[in-house]
């Protein structure tokens, strides 16, 4: 396989489209790009709007400009944060190593740098993972949390099993091709995913803030492991989308947006009991 195809294909297959190849100027705007030297890496960080601030994270080999359907309409009201994830975009990392945990924690080290002590998240496939560990590590800094395409482990009880198998495949051709500082990039992200996340149950019990939990209806991540993270977080809505795929921020953006938005201005109501015949 060569390193071309390999490549247009980790960028059209995780991202759930070609969108994120399309040009814009978010992930690459001079007037509001800057870099954090944090945690022994460079991570690549922009910033639109102002008022209430809002994080959105995205998933694996993507970047700031996936979310060119989302930034936009949040910068009208929030204060929109969004960062290249550690070796991710314009985010350099030449470490061997790579886990969410420490991607979670690179999160709560730039929203320390920016003074921020809570923000609403949004999070999208590894993003939505990120979101989670964000609220279970430092529950302090997560309002609301909205995550979609999100799974707690690397399994087919999890994961679509044709999903899993084309990465185990993608894994085994990068081990193949020339070693270029590249390839090895790609390598260590995917790989990843063939071990991670491991979430538990127990870890979810302990996520404080409101939490809306979405996914497709045919979703790379099952929506039977979509409803079971929501049953698990003490404060969740469940949204699955009908007729939707992994890239729900892209193909539904309006509804996406629109929906989020009013979770996020909303008081969580609990429904329990006979309320629930309402």
């Amino acid at each position: 396989m060569k390193k071309s195809f390999i490549i247009i294909s980790i960028a059209i297959l995780i991202t759930g489209s070609v969108y994120a190849q399309s040009k814009s100027i978010y992930g690459n705007n001079p007037k509001t790009g800057r870099q954090l030297n944090t945690r022994g890496f460079n991570m690549y960080y922009e910033i639109y709007g102002t008022g209430k601030p809002l994080l959105i994270i995205h998933g694996n080999g993507g970047s700031i400009k996936d979310f060119s359907k989302q930034i936009p309409y949040f910068k009208k009201e929030y204060k929109v944060i969004l960062a290249d994830s550690r070796a991710q975009g314009r985010s350099t990392d030449t470490k061997d190593s790579l886990d969410y945990n420490m991607m979670a924690d690179d999160l709560n080290a730039l929203l320390n740098h920016l003074h921020l002590d809570s923000c609403f998240v949004i999070g999208w496939s590894d993003g939505g993972i990120n979101g989670l560990l964000l609220a279970i590590r430092h529950p302090e800094k997560v309002k609301k949390l909205a995550v979609t395409g999100a799974n707690l482990w690397p399994d087919s009880s999890a994961v679509d099993p044709k999903i899993l198998n084309w990465l185990a495949g993608m894994v085994d051709s990068l081990k193949k091709v020339n070693q270029t500082p590249e390839i090895k990039n790609q390598y260590k992200l995917l790989e990843m995913m063939t071990r991670e996340p491991n979430i538990t149950l127990n870890q979810l019990h302990t996520v404080k803030c409101p939490t809306l939990v979405i996914g497709g209806d045919h979703d790379a991540l099952l929506p039977r492991h979509t409803l079971i993270i929501a049953e698990n977080i003490p404060q969740s809505y469940l949204w699955i989308l009908p007729n939707s795929g992994h890239a729900t921020p892209v193909n539904y953006s309006k509804q996406f947006n629109e929906t989020i938005n009013d979770f996020f201005k909303t008081p969580y109501r609990i429904i329990e009991g006979i309320d629930r015949l309402n």
